[in-house]
């Protein structure tokens, strides 16, 4: 789900995974693995991912904690 967002917006800025990388420091196969839902990617490096392509991370309590 977050790799298919990180995917389209990717796309959508016309990036490429080579380019991305660079602009992230990280590898084009750890790029194509967090795409893909490999489940083993680690937070900090999803999070620089996120943070070149603009996304917003945002987090909430479940609603029985929210009060």
């Amino acid at each position: 789900m977050l790799g298919q967002l990180i995917r389209r917006v990717r796309k959508q800025q016309g990036l490429t995974l080579e380019t991305l990388a660079g602009l992230c420091g990280l590898s084009i196969r750890f790029l194509s693995e967090l795409e893909n839902g490999r489940e083993t990617c680690s937070l900090v490096r999803v999070l620089k991912v996120l943070d070149a392509l603009g996304i917003e991370l945002t987090a909430k309590p479940p609603e029985a904690l929210a009060s």
